[in-house]
């Protein structure tokens, strides 16, 4: 419908128990006994689900470690499974590109700790294994957790960023040494590959060297979309010159138009299309058959999570040990630096400061996502409302517990999105990329 922008879509999921919400696994209507967490089966599951309900996207967190932040012990962490057991999601791309053929499919990807080179190979062959449908989500890594698993020393924010800039910079030459016309399969003459389409990129720079070329001939996406969450100016920067896309986390839509505006701002800067880095915000729906139905399972979820679970996993995000602040204590006006990066996770909806029992319960419920509660309609209603107060461009879905509200979203949510003209009725183009751009 001319006028209204279109709802982009995207599930977020882990290849662990539980997504955002640590009573995902305790929840009642959670199966892991028919279909287990850590085996395919339940992400062929979604990932149809999903495709059926024509989101541009599954999307894979990643992480490599298991948090001991908050009172220095692992104990915690594996008492309430907060983003532990996490297997690795990359296999699941390429399995999951097997059982679709339309909906996009994303996974984080550290540039910490590994080589340009490696990354620009196993990217491109995913695309290929996809079909072009592949998404990478670019991040630093910042936990010390994951620093101490591969023996490393955290580095400074600048750093970390300058060199995540310089391996972006190596993957995309690599994905370049390729011309789009190098493959020749000239039988007759025994040429396989023109030589002279086939280039090294002899790069030499401040943290990598790569003599190239790469040895994936280019894909096609010249390379997988590239995903983004940064949060800092540094981050922010990095998202608007890269990123087709960004997962982003703000409770108050107030906060979310400011880091949309920001961040297509900031993609001017860079020279790019705004309109080509959409920027999805997290939600969580709890859909029933009545407001008051609705707010019964909002309850009953949200009771599932104990306060030390949540501190624990919040401990962990902010990579700050919260055992010695106060339960009491007023998030939003702490001082500690390392809790200035998430303060807009601090904040109720009317802008005052919420206290750390609070943050943390909500951490643990929904990792700071906003609870969209009501009927399908009211849902719907509540969700296209922040949409249009934000003013794009999407929404990064997850789910309360597995089988079921995936489902219910795509059964219940979707219609109505599409009656109203807001959401794709059909999907258009064949990757990754033009699925983020597709207007209708």
């Amino acid at each position: 419908m001319a006028g209204k922008p279109v709802i982009h879509l995207a599930q977020f999921l882990t290849h662990s128990p539980s997504y955002h919400s640590l009573g995902m696994w305790r929840h009642p209507k959670t199966d892991y006994q028919s279909t287990p967490w850590n085996r395919p089966q339940l992400y062929e599951h979604i990932a149809r689900t999903c495709e059926r309900g024509l989101f541009d996207m599954i999307f894979f967190a990643d992480l490599n470690y298991i948090a001991d932040t908050y009172t220095g012990s692992l104990d915690p962490a594996l008492r309430y499974a907060t983003q532990a057991p996490e297997h690795d999601p990359i296999p699941l791309v390429s399995w999951l590109g097997a059982v679709t053929e339309r909906i996009g499919i994303a996974a984080t990807f550290s540039t910490s700790n590994q080589h340009p080179f490696f990354a620009a190979r196993l990217w491109a062959t995913l695309d290929h294994m996809t079909n072009g449908r592949a998404g990478w989500n670019v991040v630093t890594s910042i936990n010390r957790n994951q620093q101490a698993n591969y023996g490393v020393d955290r580095a400074p924010t600048d750093q970390r960023y300058d060199q995540a800039h310089e391996f972006m910079e190596v993957c995309r030459k690599l994905w370049e040494s390729w011309d789009e016309d190098a493959i020749v399969m000239d039988k007759a003459n025994a040429i396989f590959a023109n030589p002279s389409k086939v280039h090294r990129i002899e790069h030499e720079g401040r943290f990598f060297k790569s003599r190239g070329p790469l040895n994936v001939v280019r894909s096609p996406q010249n390379g997988p979309a590239i995903l983004q969450a940064g949060t800092s100016p540094k981050g922010q920067d990095f998202a608007a010159k890269y990123a087709d896309a960004i997962f982003a986390i703000q409770p108050r839509r107030e906060n979310a138009k400011e880091y949309r505006d920001a961040i297509r701002s900031r993609s001017e800067t860079f020279l790019r299309n705004p309109n080509h880095c959409a920027v999805l915000f997290g939600a969580q729906p709890i859909i029933g058959q009545s407001r008051a139905h609705a707010e019964e399972l909002q309850e009953q979820h949200n009771e599932l999570v104990p306060l030390e679970a949540g501190l624990t996993i919040l401990s962990a995000h902010l990579d700050f040990d919260l055992s010695g602040i106060p339960l009491e204590a007023k998030m939003a006006e702490r001082e500690e630096p390392e809790l200035h990066r998430m303060r807009t996770r601090f904040l109720n909806p009317d802008g005052s400061s919420m206290t750390l029992a609070e943050v943390a319960a909500r951490h643990g419920q929904s990792v700071g996502l906003p609870q969209f509660v009501g009927t399908a309609e009211s849902v719907a209603e509540q969700m296209i409302d922040f949409f249009d107060y934000v003013g794009g461009d999407g929404f990064m879905l997850t789910a309360i517990h597995t089988p079921g509200a995936i489902e219910q979203f795509v059964d219940e949510v979707v219609p109505i999105f599409q009656r109203a003209g807001r959401f794709r009725k059909s999907y258009e183009g064949k990757t990754q990329r033009d699925l983020l751009r597709q207007t209708i």
